[in-house]
């Protein structure tokens, strides 16, 4: 007999593991879906640091659900008379439910209809004073000393000085004539609207430390020599909602004494201020 034969058989098992050392892909569908919860997160914090307050509601207004549950219980029979626990307190015996947001829903869209066209209106007010570029040479020199932004507060009608081209006489509240017809343009156009009206004035930093600052003494002279020129221009005084003189505070651009700073805001207020 041969040898070989009474030899031991041994069988070898072999595990194979699909994938190898990663476990398969189920890793990776996890990691994606924790990536887009992370940067959604990010977003939500970016968008509550970057925005107003205004902002942020008109944010949560768009996404306010408009449609509104049926308004008519389905009734039946029983201790409930056909309804559940969770229908809501407003919900009466007589068939007439709901979710009892309807009111709000309706006062929501309402108010964000009407804060959309003042906007508009507002916009329409800054191409009207825009557009009056056409009539004469002199009143389109006067355009160049102004520009306009929609903010919050509402329009701001921004008028500054230019080189050369001053606002009013040195360090007085003595207006230079392209002043008046700024401010008398100004008149025509704000009158078109019933809103209220803020004036602010700044002035540039001075380079040359006084022992006596005058800025604040020269804004607030400003804003009310400016007033006065709005009511000459036919204006009702009763719009004029505040004069404030802001000294060399805020400056418009990152240099402080810059010429570009001196300026004159007319603030169109928006009704909700």
């Amino acid at each position: 007999m041969d040898a070989d034969s009474n030899r031991p058989i041994i069988i070898k098992k072999k595990k194979v593991i699909v994938g190898g050392g990663h476990h398969g892909g189920a890793w990776k569908v996890a990691y994606a879906d924790f990536v887009t919860a992370m940067m959604a997160f990010f977003m939500l914090m970016w968008l509550l640091n970057a925005t107003t307050e205004q902002q942020r509601k008109g944010i949560a207004d768009y996404f306010t659900p408009t449609i509104s549950l049926t308004r008519a219980s389905g009734g039946g029979d029983g201790a409930m008379n056909g309804d559940s626990i969770f229908t809501t307190e407003s919900l009466a015996n007589s068939g007439r439910g709901g979710t009892g947001n309807d009111t709000g829903s309706n006062f929501v869209r309402a108010r964000t209809e009407a804060e959309a066209s003042e906007i508009a209106q507002l916009e329409d007010l800054a191409e009207t004073l825009l557009g009056f570029g056409g009539e004469s040479i002199l009143i389109e020199n006067a355009l160049d000393h102004i520009v306009t932004k929609l903010t919050d507060e509402g329009l701001v009608i921004e008028v500054f000085d230019l080189p050369g081209a001053p606002l009013f006489n040195s360090r007085t509240d003595a207006p230079e004539p392209i002043t008046e017809i700024i401010i008398e343009m100004l008149a025509r156009v704000v009158s078109g609207v019933r809103n209220d009206i803020a004036i602010q004035s700044h002035v540039k930093t001075e380079t040359v430390l006084r022992v006596s600052n005058p800025v604040w003494d020269i804004t607030t002279s400003r804003s009310a020599r400016a007033r006065l020129m709005l009511e000459a221009g036919g204006l009702d005084p009763a719009r004029i909602a505040r004069i404030t003189g802001e000294g060399d505070k805020n400056p418009a651009v990152s240099d402080p004494t810059a010429l570009r700073n001196n300026r004159i805001e007319f603030v169109v207020l928006r009704s909700d201020q």
